[in-house]
């Protein structure tokens, strides 16, 4: 049935866009020219206003996770690289359950699933274009006309529709790595950056401070007469960033870095090179951030359908379930889930929130542990990674692990590399986790999410540039 299911994609590859792969080998520094280009791109998208927007002071379902979905309110970058990361969710569960069987090593299979991944990502696309704009993000629909919503629909679809073809360009060879992991670092880099460095001004009622907190701690200390009482504001001030948070943001940052170096080396020999022994590395995160990602993906989804929903049906008991949400006592703003399913998966604001309710602190780490080594342990058969596909690259290079036969190859690995991929997973769920809890400059998610991809266009860079100067064993010494 699988196969069939695939089949039925076919027919739209002659209608779909589509970058050709290079013929050749692109040089490295036309790939920095490509990468650069399309982040290029993507950061004037984020800053371009949408033409029709009534007014856009509506509750933000995505508030909590716009930085990971390298998402901008308001602006051509909406939608961010959400339906493109909620399509490869969608897939990896049909493949992870075995609803969808495709065989990675034939090349038709391959197409066949990027294909019905694309198809997947426009239809979500167009889904979510309608769902902000019917759900009066921007103002009420009968407010805008019918002429203003379809204008601001198709203003989402055509800048989403360049954020995949982005994408895939720098996927296919044309730059370095994934346009996705490469637009959300550079969205959260950029909301960090502005956090400690902002130069507009906030009246707080105790007198104008600076709203970055690398000039407000010197601002404070420059202006006040109390100058601990001015280094105790400065470091825990709140609501607004903080020196506490900068330096709990160094710190998971360099810490992130330094796991980086964490790995299992499995013994290996060639079989074609008498005496030629080696080792074949396992990473702690072996998959990356991928994890991290399709849990943003699935916890924006549920939020941004259960605010939806509770707008339209705040009485519904089973809305209700999966969220209520308003603004949260004491506090002007945002709107948060205030109890239901939503609420127990949102990532707390800080340590103070443990003892008020250690249950939603216990369920939220559940979920966030669980599904990212859950999606890890899946992602390694679809990424080619998997068990398989390792053995299948030490016989084809003529390797063997040390001390065992050829033909058990494979279920060594078996017995490594799913354990190694779920426990990876569920490590930088903990940190972020961990991350949340330390209160840094955007949630934990985001840290680790830029911090991981960061390192990886430094291994990227590296690896294709010609230098090979270890940024793991730097830290290393540091720490």
């Amino acid at each position: 049935m699988s196969g069939r299911i695939l089949d039925a994609f076919k027919p739209f590859e002659a209608f779909l866009p589509e970058v050709i792969a290079p013929e050749r080998k692109v040089p490295y520094n036309q790939k920095l020219i490509w990468t650069g280009v399309s982040l290029l791109i993507f950061l004037v998208l984020g800053q371009i206003p949408l033409y029709g927007i009534v007014s856009s002071e509506t509750a933000d379902p995505l508030y909590w996770l716009r930085a990971m979905l390298a998402s901008n309110r308001g602006t051509l970058m909406e939608l961010g690289v959400t339906p493109i990361i909620t399509s490869s969710m969608i897939f990896q569960f049909l493949q992870g359950t075995q609803l969808l069987h495709v065989d990675m090593q034939k090349k038709e299979d391959r197409e066949l699933f990027q294909i019905a991944q694309k198809v997947c990502a426009i239809v979500l696309t167009f889904g979510q274009a309608v769902v902000v704009v019917a759900t009066g993000n921007y103002g009420k629909p009968s407010d805008l006309g019918l002429a203003i919503s379809l204008i601001l629909i198709f203003q989402l679809i055509f800048a989403s529709f360049i954020v995949l073809l982005l994408d895939e360009l720098l996927s296919k060879g044309y730059g370095l790595g994934s346009g996705i992991s490469l637009f959300t670092a550079t969205n959260i880099a950029e909301q960090i950056f502005w956090k400690a460095f902002a130069p507009t001004t906030v009246d707080t009622g105790r007198g104008v401070e600076f709203e970055g907190a690398v000039i407000a701690f010197f601002h404070l200390l420059a202006v006040r007469k109390d100058k601990k009482r001015a280094l105790v504001e400065a470091f825990y001030r709140q609501n607004l960033p903080n020196m506490f948070q900068v330096m709990s943001t160094i710190f998971v940052f360099l810490f992130v870095l330094y796991l980086q170096g964490f790995r299992y080396e499995i013994p290996i020999r060639s079989t074609n090179v008498r005496g030629h022994f080696g080792s074949y590395p396992i990473k702690l995160f072996y998959t990356s951030n991928t994890p991290i990602m399709l849990q943003s993906a699935l916890s924006s989804n549920i939020f941004l359908i259960s605010q939806m929903l509770y707008q339209k049906f705040p009485s519904n008991p089973f809305i209700r379930l999966l969220g209520v949400w308003g603004v949260k006592p004491g506090t002007q703003g945002p709107q948060v889930a205030l109890s239901g399913l939503s609420y127990y998966i949102q990532p707390p604001l800080s340590l103070k929130e443990i003892p008020l309710d250690p249950i939603k602190i216990a369920v939220y780490i559940a979920f966030v542990l669980g599904s990212c080594a859950i999606f890890s342990k899946t992602w390694i058969e679809i990424s080619g990674t998997s068990p398989r596909d390792v053995a299948k690259q030490f016989k084809d290079e003529g390797l063997v692990i040390n001390g065992k036969r050829e033909s058990n190859v494979y279920k060594e690995l078996k017995k490594i590399i799913p354990t190694a991929a779920a426990f990876g997973g569920a490590t930088i769920g903990a940190l972020s986790v961990g991350s949340d809890f330390l209160g840094t400059l955007g949630s934990g998610t985001s840290i680790l999410m830029a911090t991981t991809t960061i390192y990886g266009y430094y291994e990227m860079a590296a690896k294709e540039g010609g230098f090979s100067k270890s940024l793991v064993a730097g830290v290393s010494e540091l720490m």
